[in-house]
């Protein structure tokens, strides 16, 4: 068996929209928190140092994350949207395949008729089950400002392709499953249409179903099919999105493996 990852690691970026905080409590200062109530230092801890701890300041949809149908508005399918606490672990393992889309974000969201021909492609039909990954080819921006602003949604159009085979989980190597936020707002300002802003994350209001956003390492997938994804979310309660450590999980024997991360 062989594990690639699928996962962005977290860290300070440029243009991450909210910055990611990283404080470490070193060995040594460690000494001095541990040890206050005995006024204890570090030459009373083993070798000097007593253990480290860092504190983080992030957001749910830094790095690789879920969203569950909270995150797309209070109500999904007539009723009180789950929490990502609350839906079922066994959507998050299951059959996994990789659909590669054309990388040019010019070219606007993958369209329905890009689905429904990446679709047809695959040797098996996929179902409820099977966990859907688009390779739109934008982790080979990440940690560049363009990162955000240069890849493709997915249209909602696309995403029903999938919903009408039962599909539940769908990811994408973007920094979001809808287009960039500036060509959103730009489309709104020129049409003053609703439809125009974050329609893959509405349709979530329709249909439930996750999303996984920011995937790393699906160009690195040897082949499109025939592996199983494990993308189990954080369990952060009453959240509507959480991270997760995703991976593409081969039997193959011979199938080099990368455990260590597959964006550096």
């Amino acid at each position: 068996m062989r594990i690639l990852d699928l996962s962005q690691p977290i860290r300070a970026n440029a243009g991450e929209p909210v910055p990611v905080s990283i404080e470490v409590l070193t060995h040594e200062a460690g000494a001095s928190v541990l040890g206050a109530s005995r006024g204890l230092t570090a030459a009373d801890f083993p070798d000097g140092h007593a253990i480290s701890m860092e504190t983080v300041t992030l957001t749910t949809h830094t790095a690789t994350h879920i969203d569950a149908p909270l995150h797309y508005g209070p109500l999904c399918e007539g009723r009180p949207a789950r929490s990502i606490d609350t839906l079922p672990l066994d959507w998050f393992f299951g059959p996994g395949v990789v659909l590669r889309f054309e990388p040019n974000h010019n070219l606007g969201p993958v369209s329905g008729e890009e689905m429904h021909s990446a679709l047809s492609k695959l040797p098996q039909r996929i179902d409820q089950r099977t966990i859907v990954l688009c390779d739109v080819g934008a982790a080979r921006l990440w940690g560049q400002r363009e990162y955000f602003t240069d890849f493709r949604g997915i249209a909602p159009e696309a995403l029903n392709e999938l919903f009408e085979l039962g599909v539940r989980v769908v990811g994408t190597d973007a920094f979001g499953m809808d287009s960039p936020f500036e060509r959103m707002l730009d489309a709104y300002e020129q049409k003053k249409d609703k439809t125009e802003l974050w329609p893959a994350h509405v349709l979530g209001r329709r249909r439930e179903y996750c999303q996984i956003e920011r995937l790393g390492g699906l160009d690195l997938l040897p082949r499109s099919y025939g592996f199983y994804v494990a993308c189990f979310p954080i369990r952060l309660e009453s959240c509507g999105a959480a991270w997760t450590r995703a991976v593409a999980i081969f039997d193959d024997a011979n199938l080099p493996g990368n455990t260590l991360g597959a964006v550096q």
